[in-house]
């Protein structure tokens, strides 16, 4: 069996021309260790098979045991109805998916497991250790790294498709490496998204959400070509899954010791799932 790091340098050999220097927007070729470009800049592989595209480390609560628990809930299968829109979503002829905000790489792996294993994947997150896990997906012709973004390490106009789920954007520059036929497939929360959650972590004055504002930049900035609203109820098989779903989201964060206590010894049965699925160009 090859290890991570020569699966990583086999698709970097094979694949080299989807990426672009962060620092000076040079195309970068293959090496002996990862990628270089012409004016000398050098990215070599981990030993996990990764590459760090980023000047310097960005602190984030994205950490292992949250990015675990949500990949644990994703093979569960609490978002496959949403995979299953997605995959309807994907083009044909789909060449290279890259995923924004990949995390543990639970959506990608998921999305790519029933696609040809010709097509070429690529996930990044600012989070080292999203990204280390994302290497233990069984995933072929996959590839992870540790981006930004609001400078790609991607090259113009070589991506057939961008996930954007659950993560900040960046249009121009999704622009800039989508093909003249390519497109973003974004995914936000809807109001009842979590709301079991929101009712109990959240003040009365923030139960309530509106996605709006997210809808209406990205209606200024790229052309939406189709959208539809996707709710449903998951029921929670066991305890261990209440446990995960409370560790993987970020209102967690926002809520006392006193009010996890409590629900954690009066943890509820299903969770509701409310999203907005995009497709824009």
């Amino acid at each position: 069996m090859m290890k991570k790091s020569q699966r990583a340098q086999l698709f970097l050999q094979n694949n080299a021309h989807y990426f672009r220097c962060p620092l000076c927007q040079e195309g970068l070729t293959s090496a002996a260790a990862g990628l270089t470009c012409v004016n000398g800049h050098a990215f070599d592989l981990s030993k996990k098979g990764t590459l760090y595209f980023l000047p310097h480390q960005i602190k984030t609560d994205y950490d292992t045991d949250m990015l675990s628990a949500r990949g644990r809930m994703i093979q569960r299968g609490i978002f496959q109805p949403l995979v299953a829109l997605l995959q309807g979503w994907l083009p044909a002829s789909n060449p290279l998916t890259i995923d924004v905000g990949c995390g543990e790489g639970g959506f990608l792996a998921q999305l790519g497991q029933a696609r040809p294993a010709s097509e070429a994947k690529i996930g990044f997150d600012i989070s080292k250790d999203g990204v280390y896990l994302a290497t233990g997906q069984p995933l072929a012709n996959a590839f992870w790294c540790v981006a930004d973004l609001t400078n790609l390490p991607f090259a113009a106009q070589q991506t057939s498709t961008i996930l954007n789920i659950f993560s900040p954007s960046h249009y121009r520059e999704f622009q800039r490496v989508l093909r003249p036929d390519g497109h973003l497939l974004k995914v936000i929360p809807e109001a009842h998204y979590l709301q079991e959650l929101r009712q109990h972590f959240l003040p009365d004055d923030k139960i309530a959400y509106s996605n709006q504002r997210v809808l209406d930049h990205l209606a200024q900035e790229m052309t939406i070509d189709q959208q539809t609203r996707l709710t449903y109820t998951y029921q929670l098989p066991d305890a261990a899954a209440f446990a995960d779903l409370m560790q993987m989201s970020p209102l967690e964060w926002q809520a006392s010791a006193d009010q996890k206590a409590a629900l954690a010894a009066h943890p509820f049965t299903a969770i509701t799932i409310d999203l907005r699925v995009i497709q824009a160009h």
